[in-house]
């Protein structure tokens, strides 16, 4: 199912080129990533494993991202791992934002300034150069997939001149690497301002709180790989903490959220039930509408004051 408008890809695997744990201020900059893309609404948040990913993990196991390790991180071009991303989201989002991890310094209104163009393949350009993320949507995913040139994602998205937009921002984020050390310390005090936003943390609780963004996760990957094995994998959970979750979920909502069924030659699979896929359906619909009239009601309340 499409279970959200726009999904992100931040790609974090080469071994050679990527450097997810340089810490920027006091966080490593693919937490940095993370935060600005749950700012701009985006879900799921896929990042493509590799380099340092046990230390990837731990950082963002509690972030609701899901983690794909790219097996080829020893010698992969990030090409690769915006194959992996896009494969993954490919028919569950409309639109796909991507970046690579070493690129950690645009903000969040650049990402909601892309997310406004309805072009197919929107690339943002400060004073004349091209940056990152850059939004796909899900119609040119299949022509990049099958993209076998030299060039990489570059001329991949240069091959289809008239489905692409390059919109100018004011935000010399998009060009700034990790490799230059000065640029980023001369960023980050704009940039940590342009992490302030609203904490908008929808759970549901009675005596203690049983439902939250990361059991919604779990729901959703259970969904999407039949398995929860597979889900706790992907989300760096442990396999026993999820059936708690699972088991305390359905005791206080009196109904069952997965169907177990075990055995057989091709072994058991654990499927959402009904009810279960039909809440995850109207929890996800809710959760947006909340983040779009919060983002909308702070700017109204706030912009003038911390602008």
């Amino acid at each position: 199912m499409k279970i959200n408008r726009v999904g992100g890809i931040i790609a974090a695997a080469s071994k050679k080129a990527a450097f997810p744990l340089v810490q920027i201020g006091s966080i490593p900059i693919v937490k940095r990533l993370v935060i600005s893309f749950q700012q701009a609404g985006i879900f799921p948040i896929v990042v493509v494993t590799g380099a340092d990913e046990d230390e990837v993990k731990y950082q963002l196991s509690n972030y609701g991202v899901i983690f794909i390790r790219d097996e080829n991180c020893e010698c992969s071009e990030l090409f690769e791992s915006v194959k992996i991303g896009l494969r993954y989201l490919r028919d569950k989002c409309k639109r796909i934002v991507f970046t690579p991890v070493n690129v950690p310094m645009f903000t969040a209104k650049t990402l909601r300034l892309l997310l406004a163009s309805e072009a197919e393949i929107v690339t943002p350009s400060y004073q004349g150069a091209a940056g990152h993320p850059i939004v796909l949507s899900d119609s040119v995913i299949p022509e990049i997939l099958e993209f076998q040139g030299e060039g990489g994602l570059r001329m991949a998205l240069a091959s289809m001149p008239k489905k692409r937009e390059f919109v100018s921002v004011d935000d010399p984020g998009i060009r700034i690497s990790v490799r230059n050390s000065e640029q980023l310390e001369e960023r980050l005090a704009e940039h940590n301002r342009a992490l302030l936003h609203p904490m908008i943390q929808v759970g549901l609780r009675k005596e203690a709180i049983f439902f939250n963004t990361r059991i919604k996760l779990l729901l959703y990957l259970i969904y999407d790989m039949n398995s929860v094995r597979s889900a706790c994998t992907a989300m760096a959970l442990s396999y026993g903490k999820a059936w708690d979750m699972l088991n305390t979920l359905e005791t206080e909502f009196g109904f069952l959220f997965v169907e177990r069924r075990h055995g057989g030659s091709k072994g058991g699979r654990t499927t959402l039930t009904q009810e279960g896929l039909q809440f995850l359906r109207a929890w996800m619909q809710y959760e947006d509408e909340l983040f779009q009239f919060g983002q909308l009601r702070f700017s109204e309340l706030f912009g003038d004051l911390l602008s």
